[in-house]
């Protein structure tokens, strides 16, 4: 799923939504219409379905093209009175140090929630959004440590480097982890000090909306982050002009901005004859199924030596077993993985696996009947068993493109080149993984494949310090550590003559003298 983000916009203004109880959320729906602070606004309403059993959990007013306007000219406001953007780094660390103790008070909440609106087991959600804290923590930190520079320029000139605001950014955000990619990108801009304005996936806005509300009560002023829910073809189209990587990278050119964007992957996993069976499979698993396969850097290529290949086919199939009977209710603390985020997404992973040329060794087609774990109807929601399919040729869909779901495709080779050539065999280039026992192997082949994450003997590690991001069409730039901060903020160099009045006397260009002056 691409996400977008940086896209350096005009302005922006700040919605808040009321607290909202989890079980009212979940008996009846809710209609949730934030404080635009704009007592006039009206606008149309979408519901968000709970896709474990097609309930409807809440409706959501959405912000209209007009607001969205007058929504820009706020955050303008905002950030020109200098209330954050001038305000001291160390009352920013302040107060995102603030809002990482808020956030930690509210994940059992906010993961009930996730769970609801996204299908995510609440055991993912509960361990996912705990960390979410770190995010804050860490920028937080690193305005206190984050130190500007001298250039060594020459002559009696003093030349400080500072990084300063880019202005009003704008971040859309994808549904498959709602909270956590929003604060991973929030987190940053926020520390830089702009304002921000995000646009979170209409699949799945809640915990956003709830942030926001978090974000107001650790003293974030107004109008400095904003959260605009609503459509992609209106609200999303207001904000960017249009809702692919391509096309917003052409607005934000057009506009002279700066643009960053994760645009998903095809991660290879690439398994050696040497690696342990029991951890591969694991970490295969983890790296393909959690999320219900619906994450970026989800393992769907998964490469096996020869020598351990059928071992592997067959240790896999049991692991898949296990994972499909014990999948349930995602309330349920036992259950191991949901449904997808809807039906038309089930939809079209059905149709992806059924054109493949490929041999379906297990799973292949959307689930029904009841969850021998909790007696869960399968057919209430959008549930489809995790799926191994082997024999797969190059030229086919699921080899070549993103499926968002939890299929995956193995493949034999042979030799180290041949393992490395399949795996950068794919116009994308954002996750991998190696599994060996043989370390100086691992690190020479890890520096040939072509993605911007690649992990050895382990997968889906993610960390605030980590840069993250992707080389070819996974996008350009990085979440995550100092380059994230950097890209939220631009240098500004500061040069000052620090010559005495003598020297500055004798610094005349246009003089009549002939003798020899600086110049630059």
């Amino acid at each position: 799923m691409p996400l977008f983000d940086g896209f350096r916009a005009i302005a922006a203004l700040r919605v808040v939504t009321p607290r909202r109880n989890v079980l009212q959320i979940q008996k009846r729906p809710l209609s949730i219409k934030p404080r635009y602070g704009y007592k006039d606004h009206t606008g149309e309403e979408f519901t968000v379905t709970n896709p474990a059993n097609g309930s409807n959990l809440c409706r959501v007013v959405s912000a209209s093209e007009e607001l969205v306007d007058r929504a820009i000219n706020n955050a303008h406001d905002a950030f020109q009175s200098g209330v954050w953007s001038k305000a001291p780094a160390i009352h920013r660390s302040k107060v995102l140090a603030r809002l990482a103790r808020l956030l930690e008070e509210r994940v059992p909440e906010l993961a009930k929630i996730e769970t609801l609106q996204t299908g995510r087991t609440i055991r993912e959600m509960n361990v996912q959004l705990g960390r979410l804290p770190e995010w804050l923590d860490y920028f937080a930190a690193l305005l206190r440590t984050h130190q500007g520079f001298v250039a060594p320029t020459q002559g009696s000139l003093l030349n400080y480097v500072q990084r300063v605001p880019l202005g009003v950014v704008a971040q859309i955000t994808p549904f498959n982890h709602p909270l956590l990619i929003a604060v991973k990108k929030v987190a940053p801009a926020l520390a830089a000090g702009n304002s921000v304005i995000v646009k979170p996936s209409e699949l799945a806005p809640i915990t956003v909306l709830e942030f926001a509300g978090l974000a107001e009560a650790a003293g974030v002023p107004a109008g400095v982050l904003t959260v605009l829910p609503g459509m992609g073809p209106t609200v999303g189209k207001a904000i960017a002009s249009n809702q692919t990587g391509r096309a917003v990278g052409q607005a934000a050119g057009a506009n002279v901005a700066s643009f960053t964007a994760e645009l998903g992957g095809k991660a290879p996993i690439v398994v050696f004859d040497d690696a342990e069976i029991e951890s591969v499979v694991n970490g295969v698993a983890f790296a393909s199924f959690v999320a219900s396969g619906q994450t970026c850097v989800s393992g769907t290529r998964i490469i096996v030596q020869d020598g351990i290949y059928d071992k592997f086919i067959d240790a896999m199939v049991a692991k898949t077993e296990s994972i499909t009977h014990r999948m349930g209710d995602p309330m349920n603390p036992q259950s191991t993985m949901g449904p997808v985020i809807s039906m038309h997404h089930l939809e079209r992973i059905e149709k992806m696996v059924s054109g493949t040329n490929g041999k379906i060794i297990f799973g292949g087609q959307r689930m029904s009947g009841l969850s021998p774990l909790d007696g869960f109807d399968y057919a209430q929601g959008s549930f489809f068993p995790p799926t191994i399919i082997g024999d797969i040729i190059s030229s086919d869909e699921l080899w070549k493109e993103e499926i968002f779901g939890p299929v995956i495709v193995v493949r034999r080779f042979g030799d180290a080149d041949e393992g490395v050539a399949l795996a950068n065999d794919c116009k994308y280039g954002l996750g991998a993984g190696i599994w060996t026992s043989n370390i100086a192997r691992a690190h020479r082949l890890a520096a040939d494949i072509q993605a911007g994450l690649c992990w050895v003997n382990t997968h889906h590690r993610n960390d605030p310090s980590s840069p993250w991001g992707g080389m070819k069409e996974s996008g350009i730039g990085r979440e995550n550590g100092i380059e994230a901060f950097e890209s939220y903020s631009q240098s500004k160099s500061t040069i000052v003559n620090t010559a005495s009045l003598e020297e500055m006397k004798k610094d005349d260009w246009f003089s009549d003298s002939t003798s020899e002056s600086r110049y630059g």
